[in-house]
């Protein structure tokens, strides 16, 4: 089983705080594989995925996170987005004035340039873009409206999954990507994800409920308490939780207190 991400002894803490959040995380994750972590309210599930993207509010005190063999933590953000790593925000910043299509364009063209590639010429980028839109069943007009501004909850949602499927990452990282989705919008959204798997793209969803898995199925459930992974298991770990809730995960496994 190839390795796409292995994290060991994972420590950050928040940087403006000085308060540790992770503190000795370890994960592997299986290429090609669909993984999600689930845990309550402060466990640390945001911290972990803007630790990964680079986030400059978070700050890596120990441990190493090794992406497709490399460690990561010594390269920027868009260093990191170059060699294919792909962070959905929960919450997605509008940008008013610059529109879906000329933002994937400028994304593409910047990952192109730091591998050496030539620019996307204009016809094959609107070719590929209608072709992803049509697949994720977007509305071609969407291209043209500027980036969240605007945007209902589901419609932040489906243009990071637009944003996906054109940057074709190896590793997408979906930070609680179900919040505030109505039914409707989770099935657009979980449809796009579920369009987009490939055994050369690793996914990681973080979520801190059951219903976005009834859309995806995973093939690994990680379970994250106050700064580590705790278990692990299949699709069936994330209906126990549903059923058993978080305590029973602190009582299973003797999980301690935060300091």
């Amino acid at each position: 089983m190839e390795k796409s991400l292995v994290i060991r002894n994972l420590h950050v803490n928040v940087a403006e705080e000085d308060k540790e959040i992770l503190r000795g995380l370890d994960l592997e994750l299986e290429r090609g594989k669909v993984h999600a972590i689930m845990g309550p309210n402060g466990s640390g599930k945001s911290t972990l995925s803007y630790a990964l993207a680079g986030h400059p509010g978070y700050e890596v005190t120990e441990g190493e996170v090794l992406f497709e063999g490399e460690n990561i933590l010594e390269l920027g953000p868009d260093e990191r987005a170059q060699r294919g790593i792909f962070l959905a925000f929960q919450y997605p910043m509008a940008i008013p004035g610059v529109s879906v299509q000329n933002f994937l364009r400028t994304a593409i063209n910047s990952i192109r340039r730091a591998r050496g590639e030539q620019d996307i010429r204009v016809p094959e980028f609107r070719r590929v873009l209608n072709e992803k839109m049509d697949l994720l069943r977007v509305d071609r007009g969407f291209a043209s409206r500027y980036l969240n501004e605007g945007f209902s909850g589901g419609e932040k949602k489906r243009a990071e999954i637009l944003q996906l499927a054109m940057l074709d990452p190896k590793l997408a990282i979906l930070d609680e990507t179900d919040s505030g989705l109505d039914i409707d919008a989770l099935r657009v959204v979980s449809n796009g994800v579920n369009a987009l798997r490939s055994p050369e793209r690793t996914f990681l969803i973080i979520t801190h409920y059951q219903r976005i898995l009834n859309y995806v199925k995973p093939d690994y459930v990680h379970v994250l308490v106050d700064g580590r992974i705790v278990t692990s298991g299949g699709p069936e770990l994330a209906l126990e939780l549903e059923s058993k809730g978080y305590d029973w995960v602190r009582q299973e496994f003797a999980v301690p207190e935060a300091v």
